[in-house]
């Protein structure tokens, strides 16, 4: 009996002095910043929408998709664009009223309709592309969306750039303070909008297309893509 209150007095005894060691650890002394860094870099992945249309140029003359695509299909591989950047993106018909039956609408003609997916880098091979096709058939223009072909390099870029611009600020933050750092104790990636794809820039419809002129020359480029990172860093403090 003498034994065991002898051993459990011992063990509280070790409990006690542990529980003040511990106390007497100092705590970790510690910086925590956030820091974002951006980039801006130029398109070189430009997805066109293109829509082709039948019509009428005279009461026996019709001008059908098939010719119209060949006009479109000759102008991409005049303009050095690999095969594989044109494809069907969407074919569908839709009753015209010819200008001569407008008197009478329930003689309409179904015409057939046709829209491609058309990859570019350079946002002014448009003009000759389009320059290529019968004006009239070409029903309208416009860019779906773009991309960069090293989105993921420049990702991962914005984000070195943040951690770094996170310990500028913690080295500056804590020589205010007479502190030097010592380490990394955490990284942590903030979400955020890292990549904005803001679609739509250039539309061209039929209606808006000049005789002899069927894009508008420019020589504005493409919207920017603006892509940001922003990373929460906890350094140790000497």
């Amino acid at each position: 009996m003498k034994k065991l209150i002898l051993a459990l007095t011992g063990l509280v005894m070790t409990m006690v002095a542990n529980a003040q060691t511990s106390s007497n650890i100092p705590p970790v002394k510690k910086i925590e910043v956030t820091a974002s860094a951006e980039l801006e870099i130029t398109p070189d992945e430009l997805y066109f929408n293109i829509s082709l249309r039948e019509y009428f140029k005279t009461k026996t003359n019709k001008v059908d998709i098939s010719t119209l695509e060949q006009q479109l299909q000759k102008a991409v591989q005049a303009a050095g664009i690999p095969k594989e950047n044109f494809t069907i993106e969407n074919a569908y018909g839709y009753n015209g009223v010819q200008w001569w039956k407008k008197k009478k609408p329930t003689t309409e003609e179904f015409l057939a309709r046709k829209q491609y997916r058309l990859k570019l880098a350079d946002l002014k091979k448009i003009n000759g592309i389009l320059a290529g096709v019968d004006e009239e058939g070409i029903e309208s223009v416009n860019i779906a969306s773009f991309n960069h072909s090293k989105m993921e390099e420049f990702r991962k870029q914005v984000k070195i750039n943040a951690i770094k611009a996170a310990k500028t600020k913690a080295e500056y933050l804590a020589a205010a303070a007479d502190e030097k750092l010592d380490g990394v104790l955490e990284i942590q990636e903030i979400p955020t909008d890292s990549y904005a794809d803001a679609r739509p820039m250039v539309a061209f419809s039929n209606a808006r297309m000049a005789a002899g002129d069927a894009v508008p020359q420019s020589d504005i480029d493409v919207k920017t893509i603006k892509i940001r990172g922003e990373m929460r860093v906890v350094y140790k403090i000497k």
